[in-house]
């Protein structure tokens, strides 16, 4: 797959990305990313990206001339994706879709990272195919979000992690949050791990670990249960059955 960014920090995406799965992805070939300094597009000698809004106001603006120079020179997949507070929320749904776009003829996308008070409008309006939010709050910039994007989707790519099964039974996958997990020892500090974890009944602990996600999204994000439509009879027995995480 491959995915384009445009930033005024490529710096810190580089470094960031040239470690642990994301290192290895590139290293291996899985992941074909390529940051693009958005002052490469600055006409001027000081390589200037930003100016004073129209109408007055704090802060700065990142201007058209630049972002359109530097993404129509890189050419990069589309969907280019703006990230910016007022853009669609990212899920692991649309996280899912994003890992598979990698099949489009584009074989990817891109994504640019707004700075200062934001971009020109016209950039949201005739440059990218679409804006991208990671919640409902303000960073100095889209550096950070477009890690957040790129280690979500690549993690999903075939070969990217060691197990498969990892990204199948995590946090939201069914609609649900991940069950504890326990590691050794089996008692640390008069805690101990539930029995039914050192019984090595794979079928019991399929029940109980599928009981403690129902319980602990009952308990955390019900919002999720809502969206999945609630629980049905067969999941209402499960938690009867086991009642608490022991």
């Amino acid at each position: 797959m491959r995915i384009d960014v445009f930033t005024i920090f490529p710096e810190l995406l580089e470094h960031f990305t040239s470690g642990s799965l994301l290192g290895r992805a590139r290293d291996n070939g899985v992941l074909d990313l390529r940051v693009h300094d958005l002052r490469s597009g600055a006409p001027d000698p000081r390589r200037s990206v930003d100016d004073a809004p129209f109408g007055g106001g704090a802060g700065m603006v990142l201007a058209p001339g630049p972002l359109f120079s530097a993404v129509e020179a890189a050419a990069p997949p589309r969907p280019l994706y703006l990230l910016g507070p007022g853009g669609q929320r990212l899920d692991q749904k649309l996280v899912v879709d994003l890992s598979q776009s990698g099949a489009s003829i584009s074989g990817g996308f891109s994504l640019l990272c707004g700075r200062y008070e934001g971009v020109d409008q016209r950039v949201a309006d005739h440059l990218v195919d679409g804006e991208l939010s990671i919640g409902d709050y303000v960073l100095a910039g889209g550096e950070v979000a477009a890690l957040v994007v790129v280690e979500a989707v690549v993690r999903l790519l075939p070969g990217v992690m060691g197990n498969a099964a990892s990204a199948e039974d995590e946090s939201f996958g069914g609609g649900l949050l991940e069950y504890p997990q326990y590691t050794r020892p089996a008692q640390f500090r008069g805690w101990e791990v539930p029995e039914v974890l050192l019984t090595g009944d794979h079928g019991r602990i399929a029940q109980w670990r599928r009981a403690m996600a129902l319980r602990r999204t009952l308990e955390r994000r019900p919002d999720l249960v809502e969206a999945r439509g609630g629980i049905s009879d067969e999941e209402l027995d499960l938690l009867a059955r086991h009642p608490d995480s022991g």
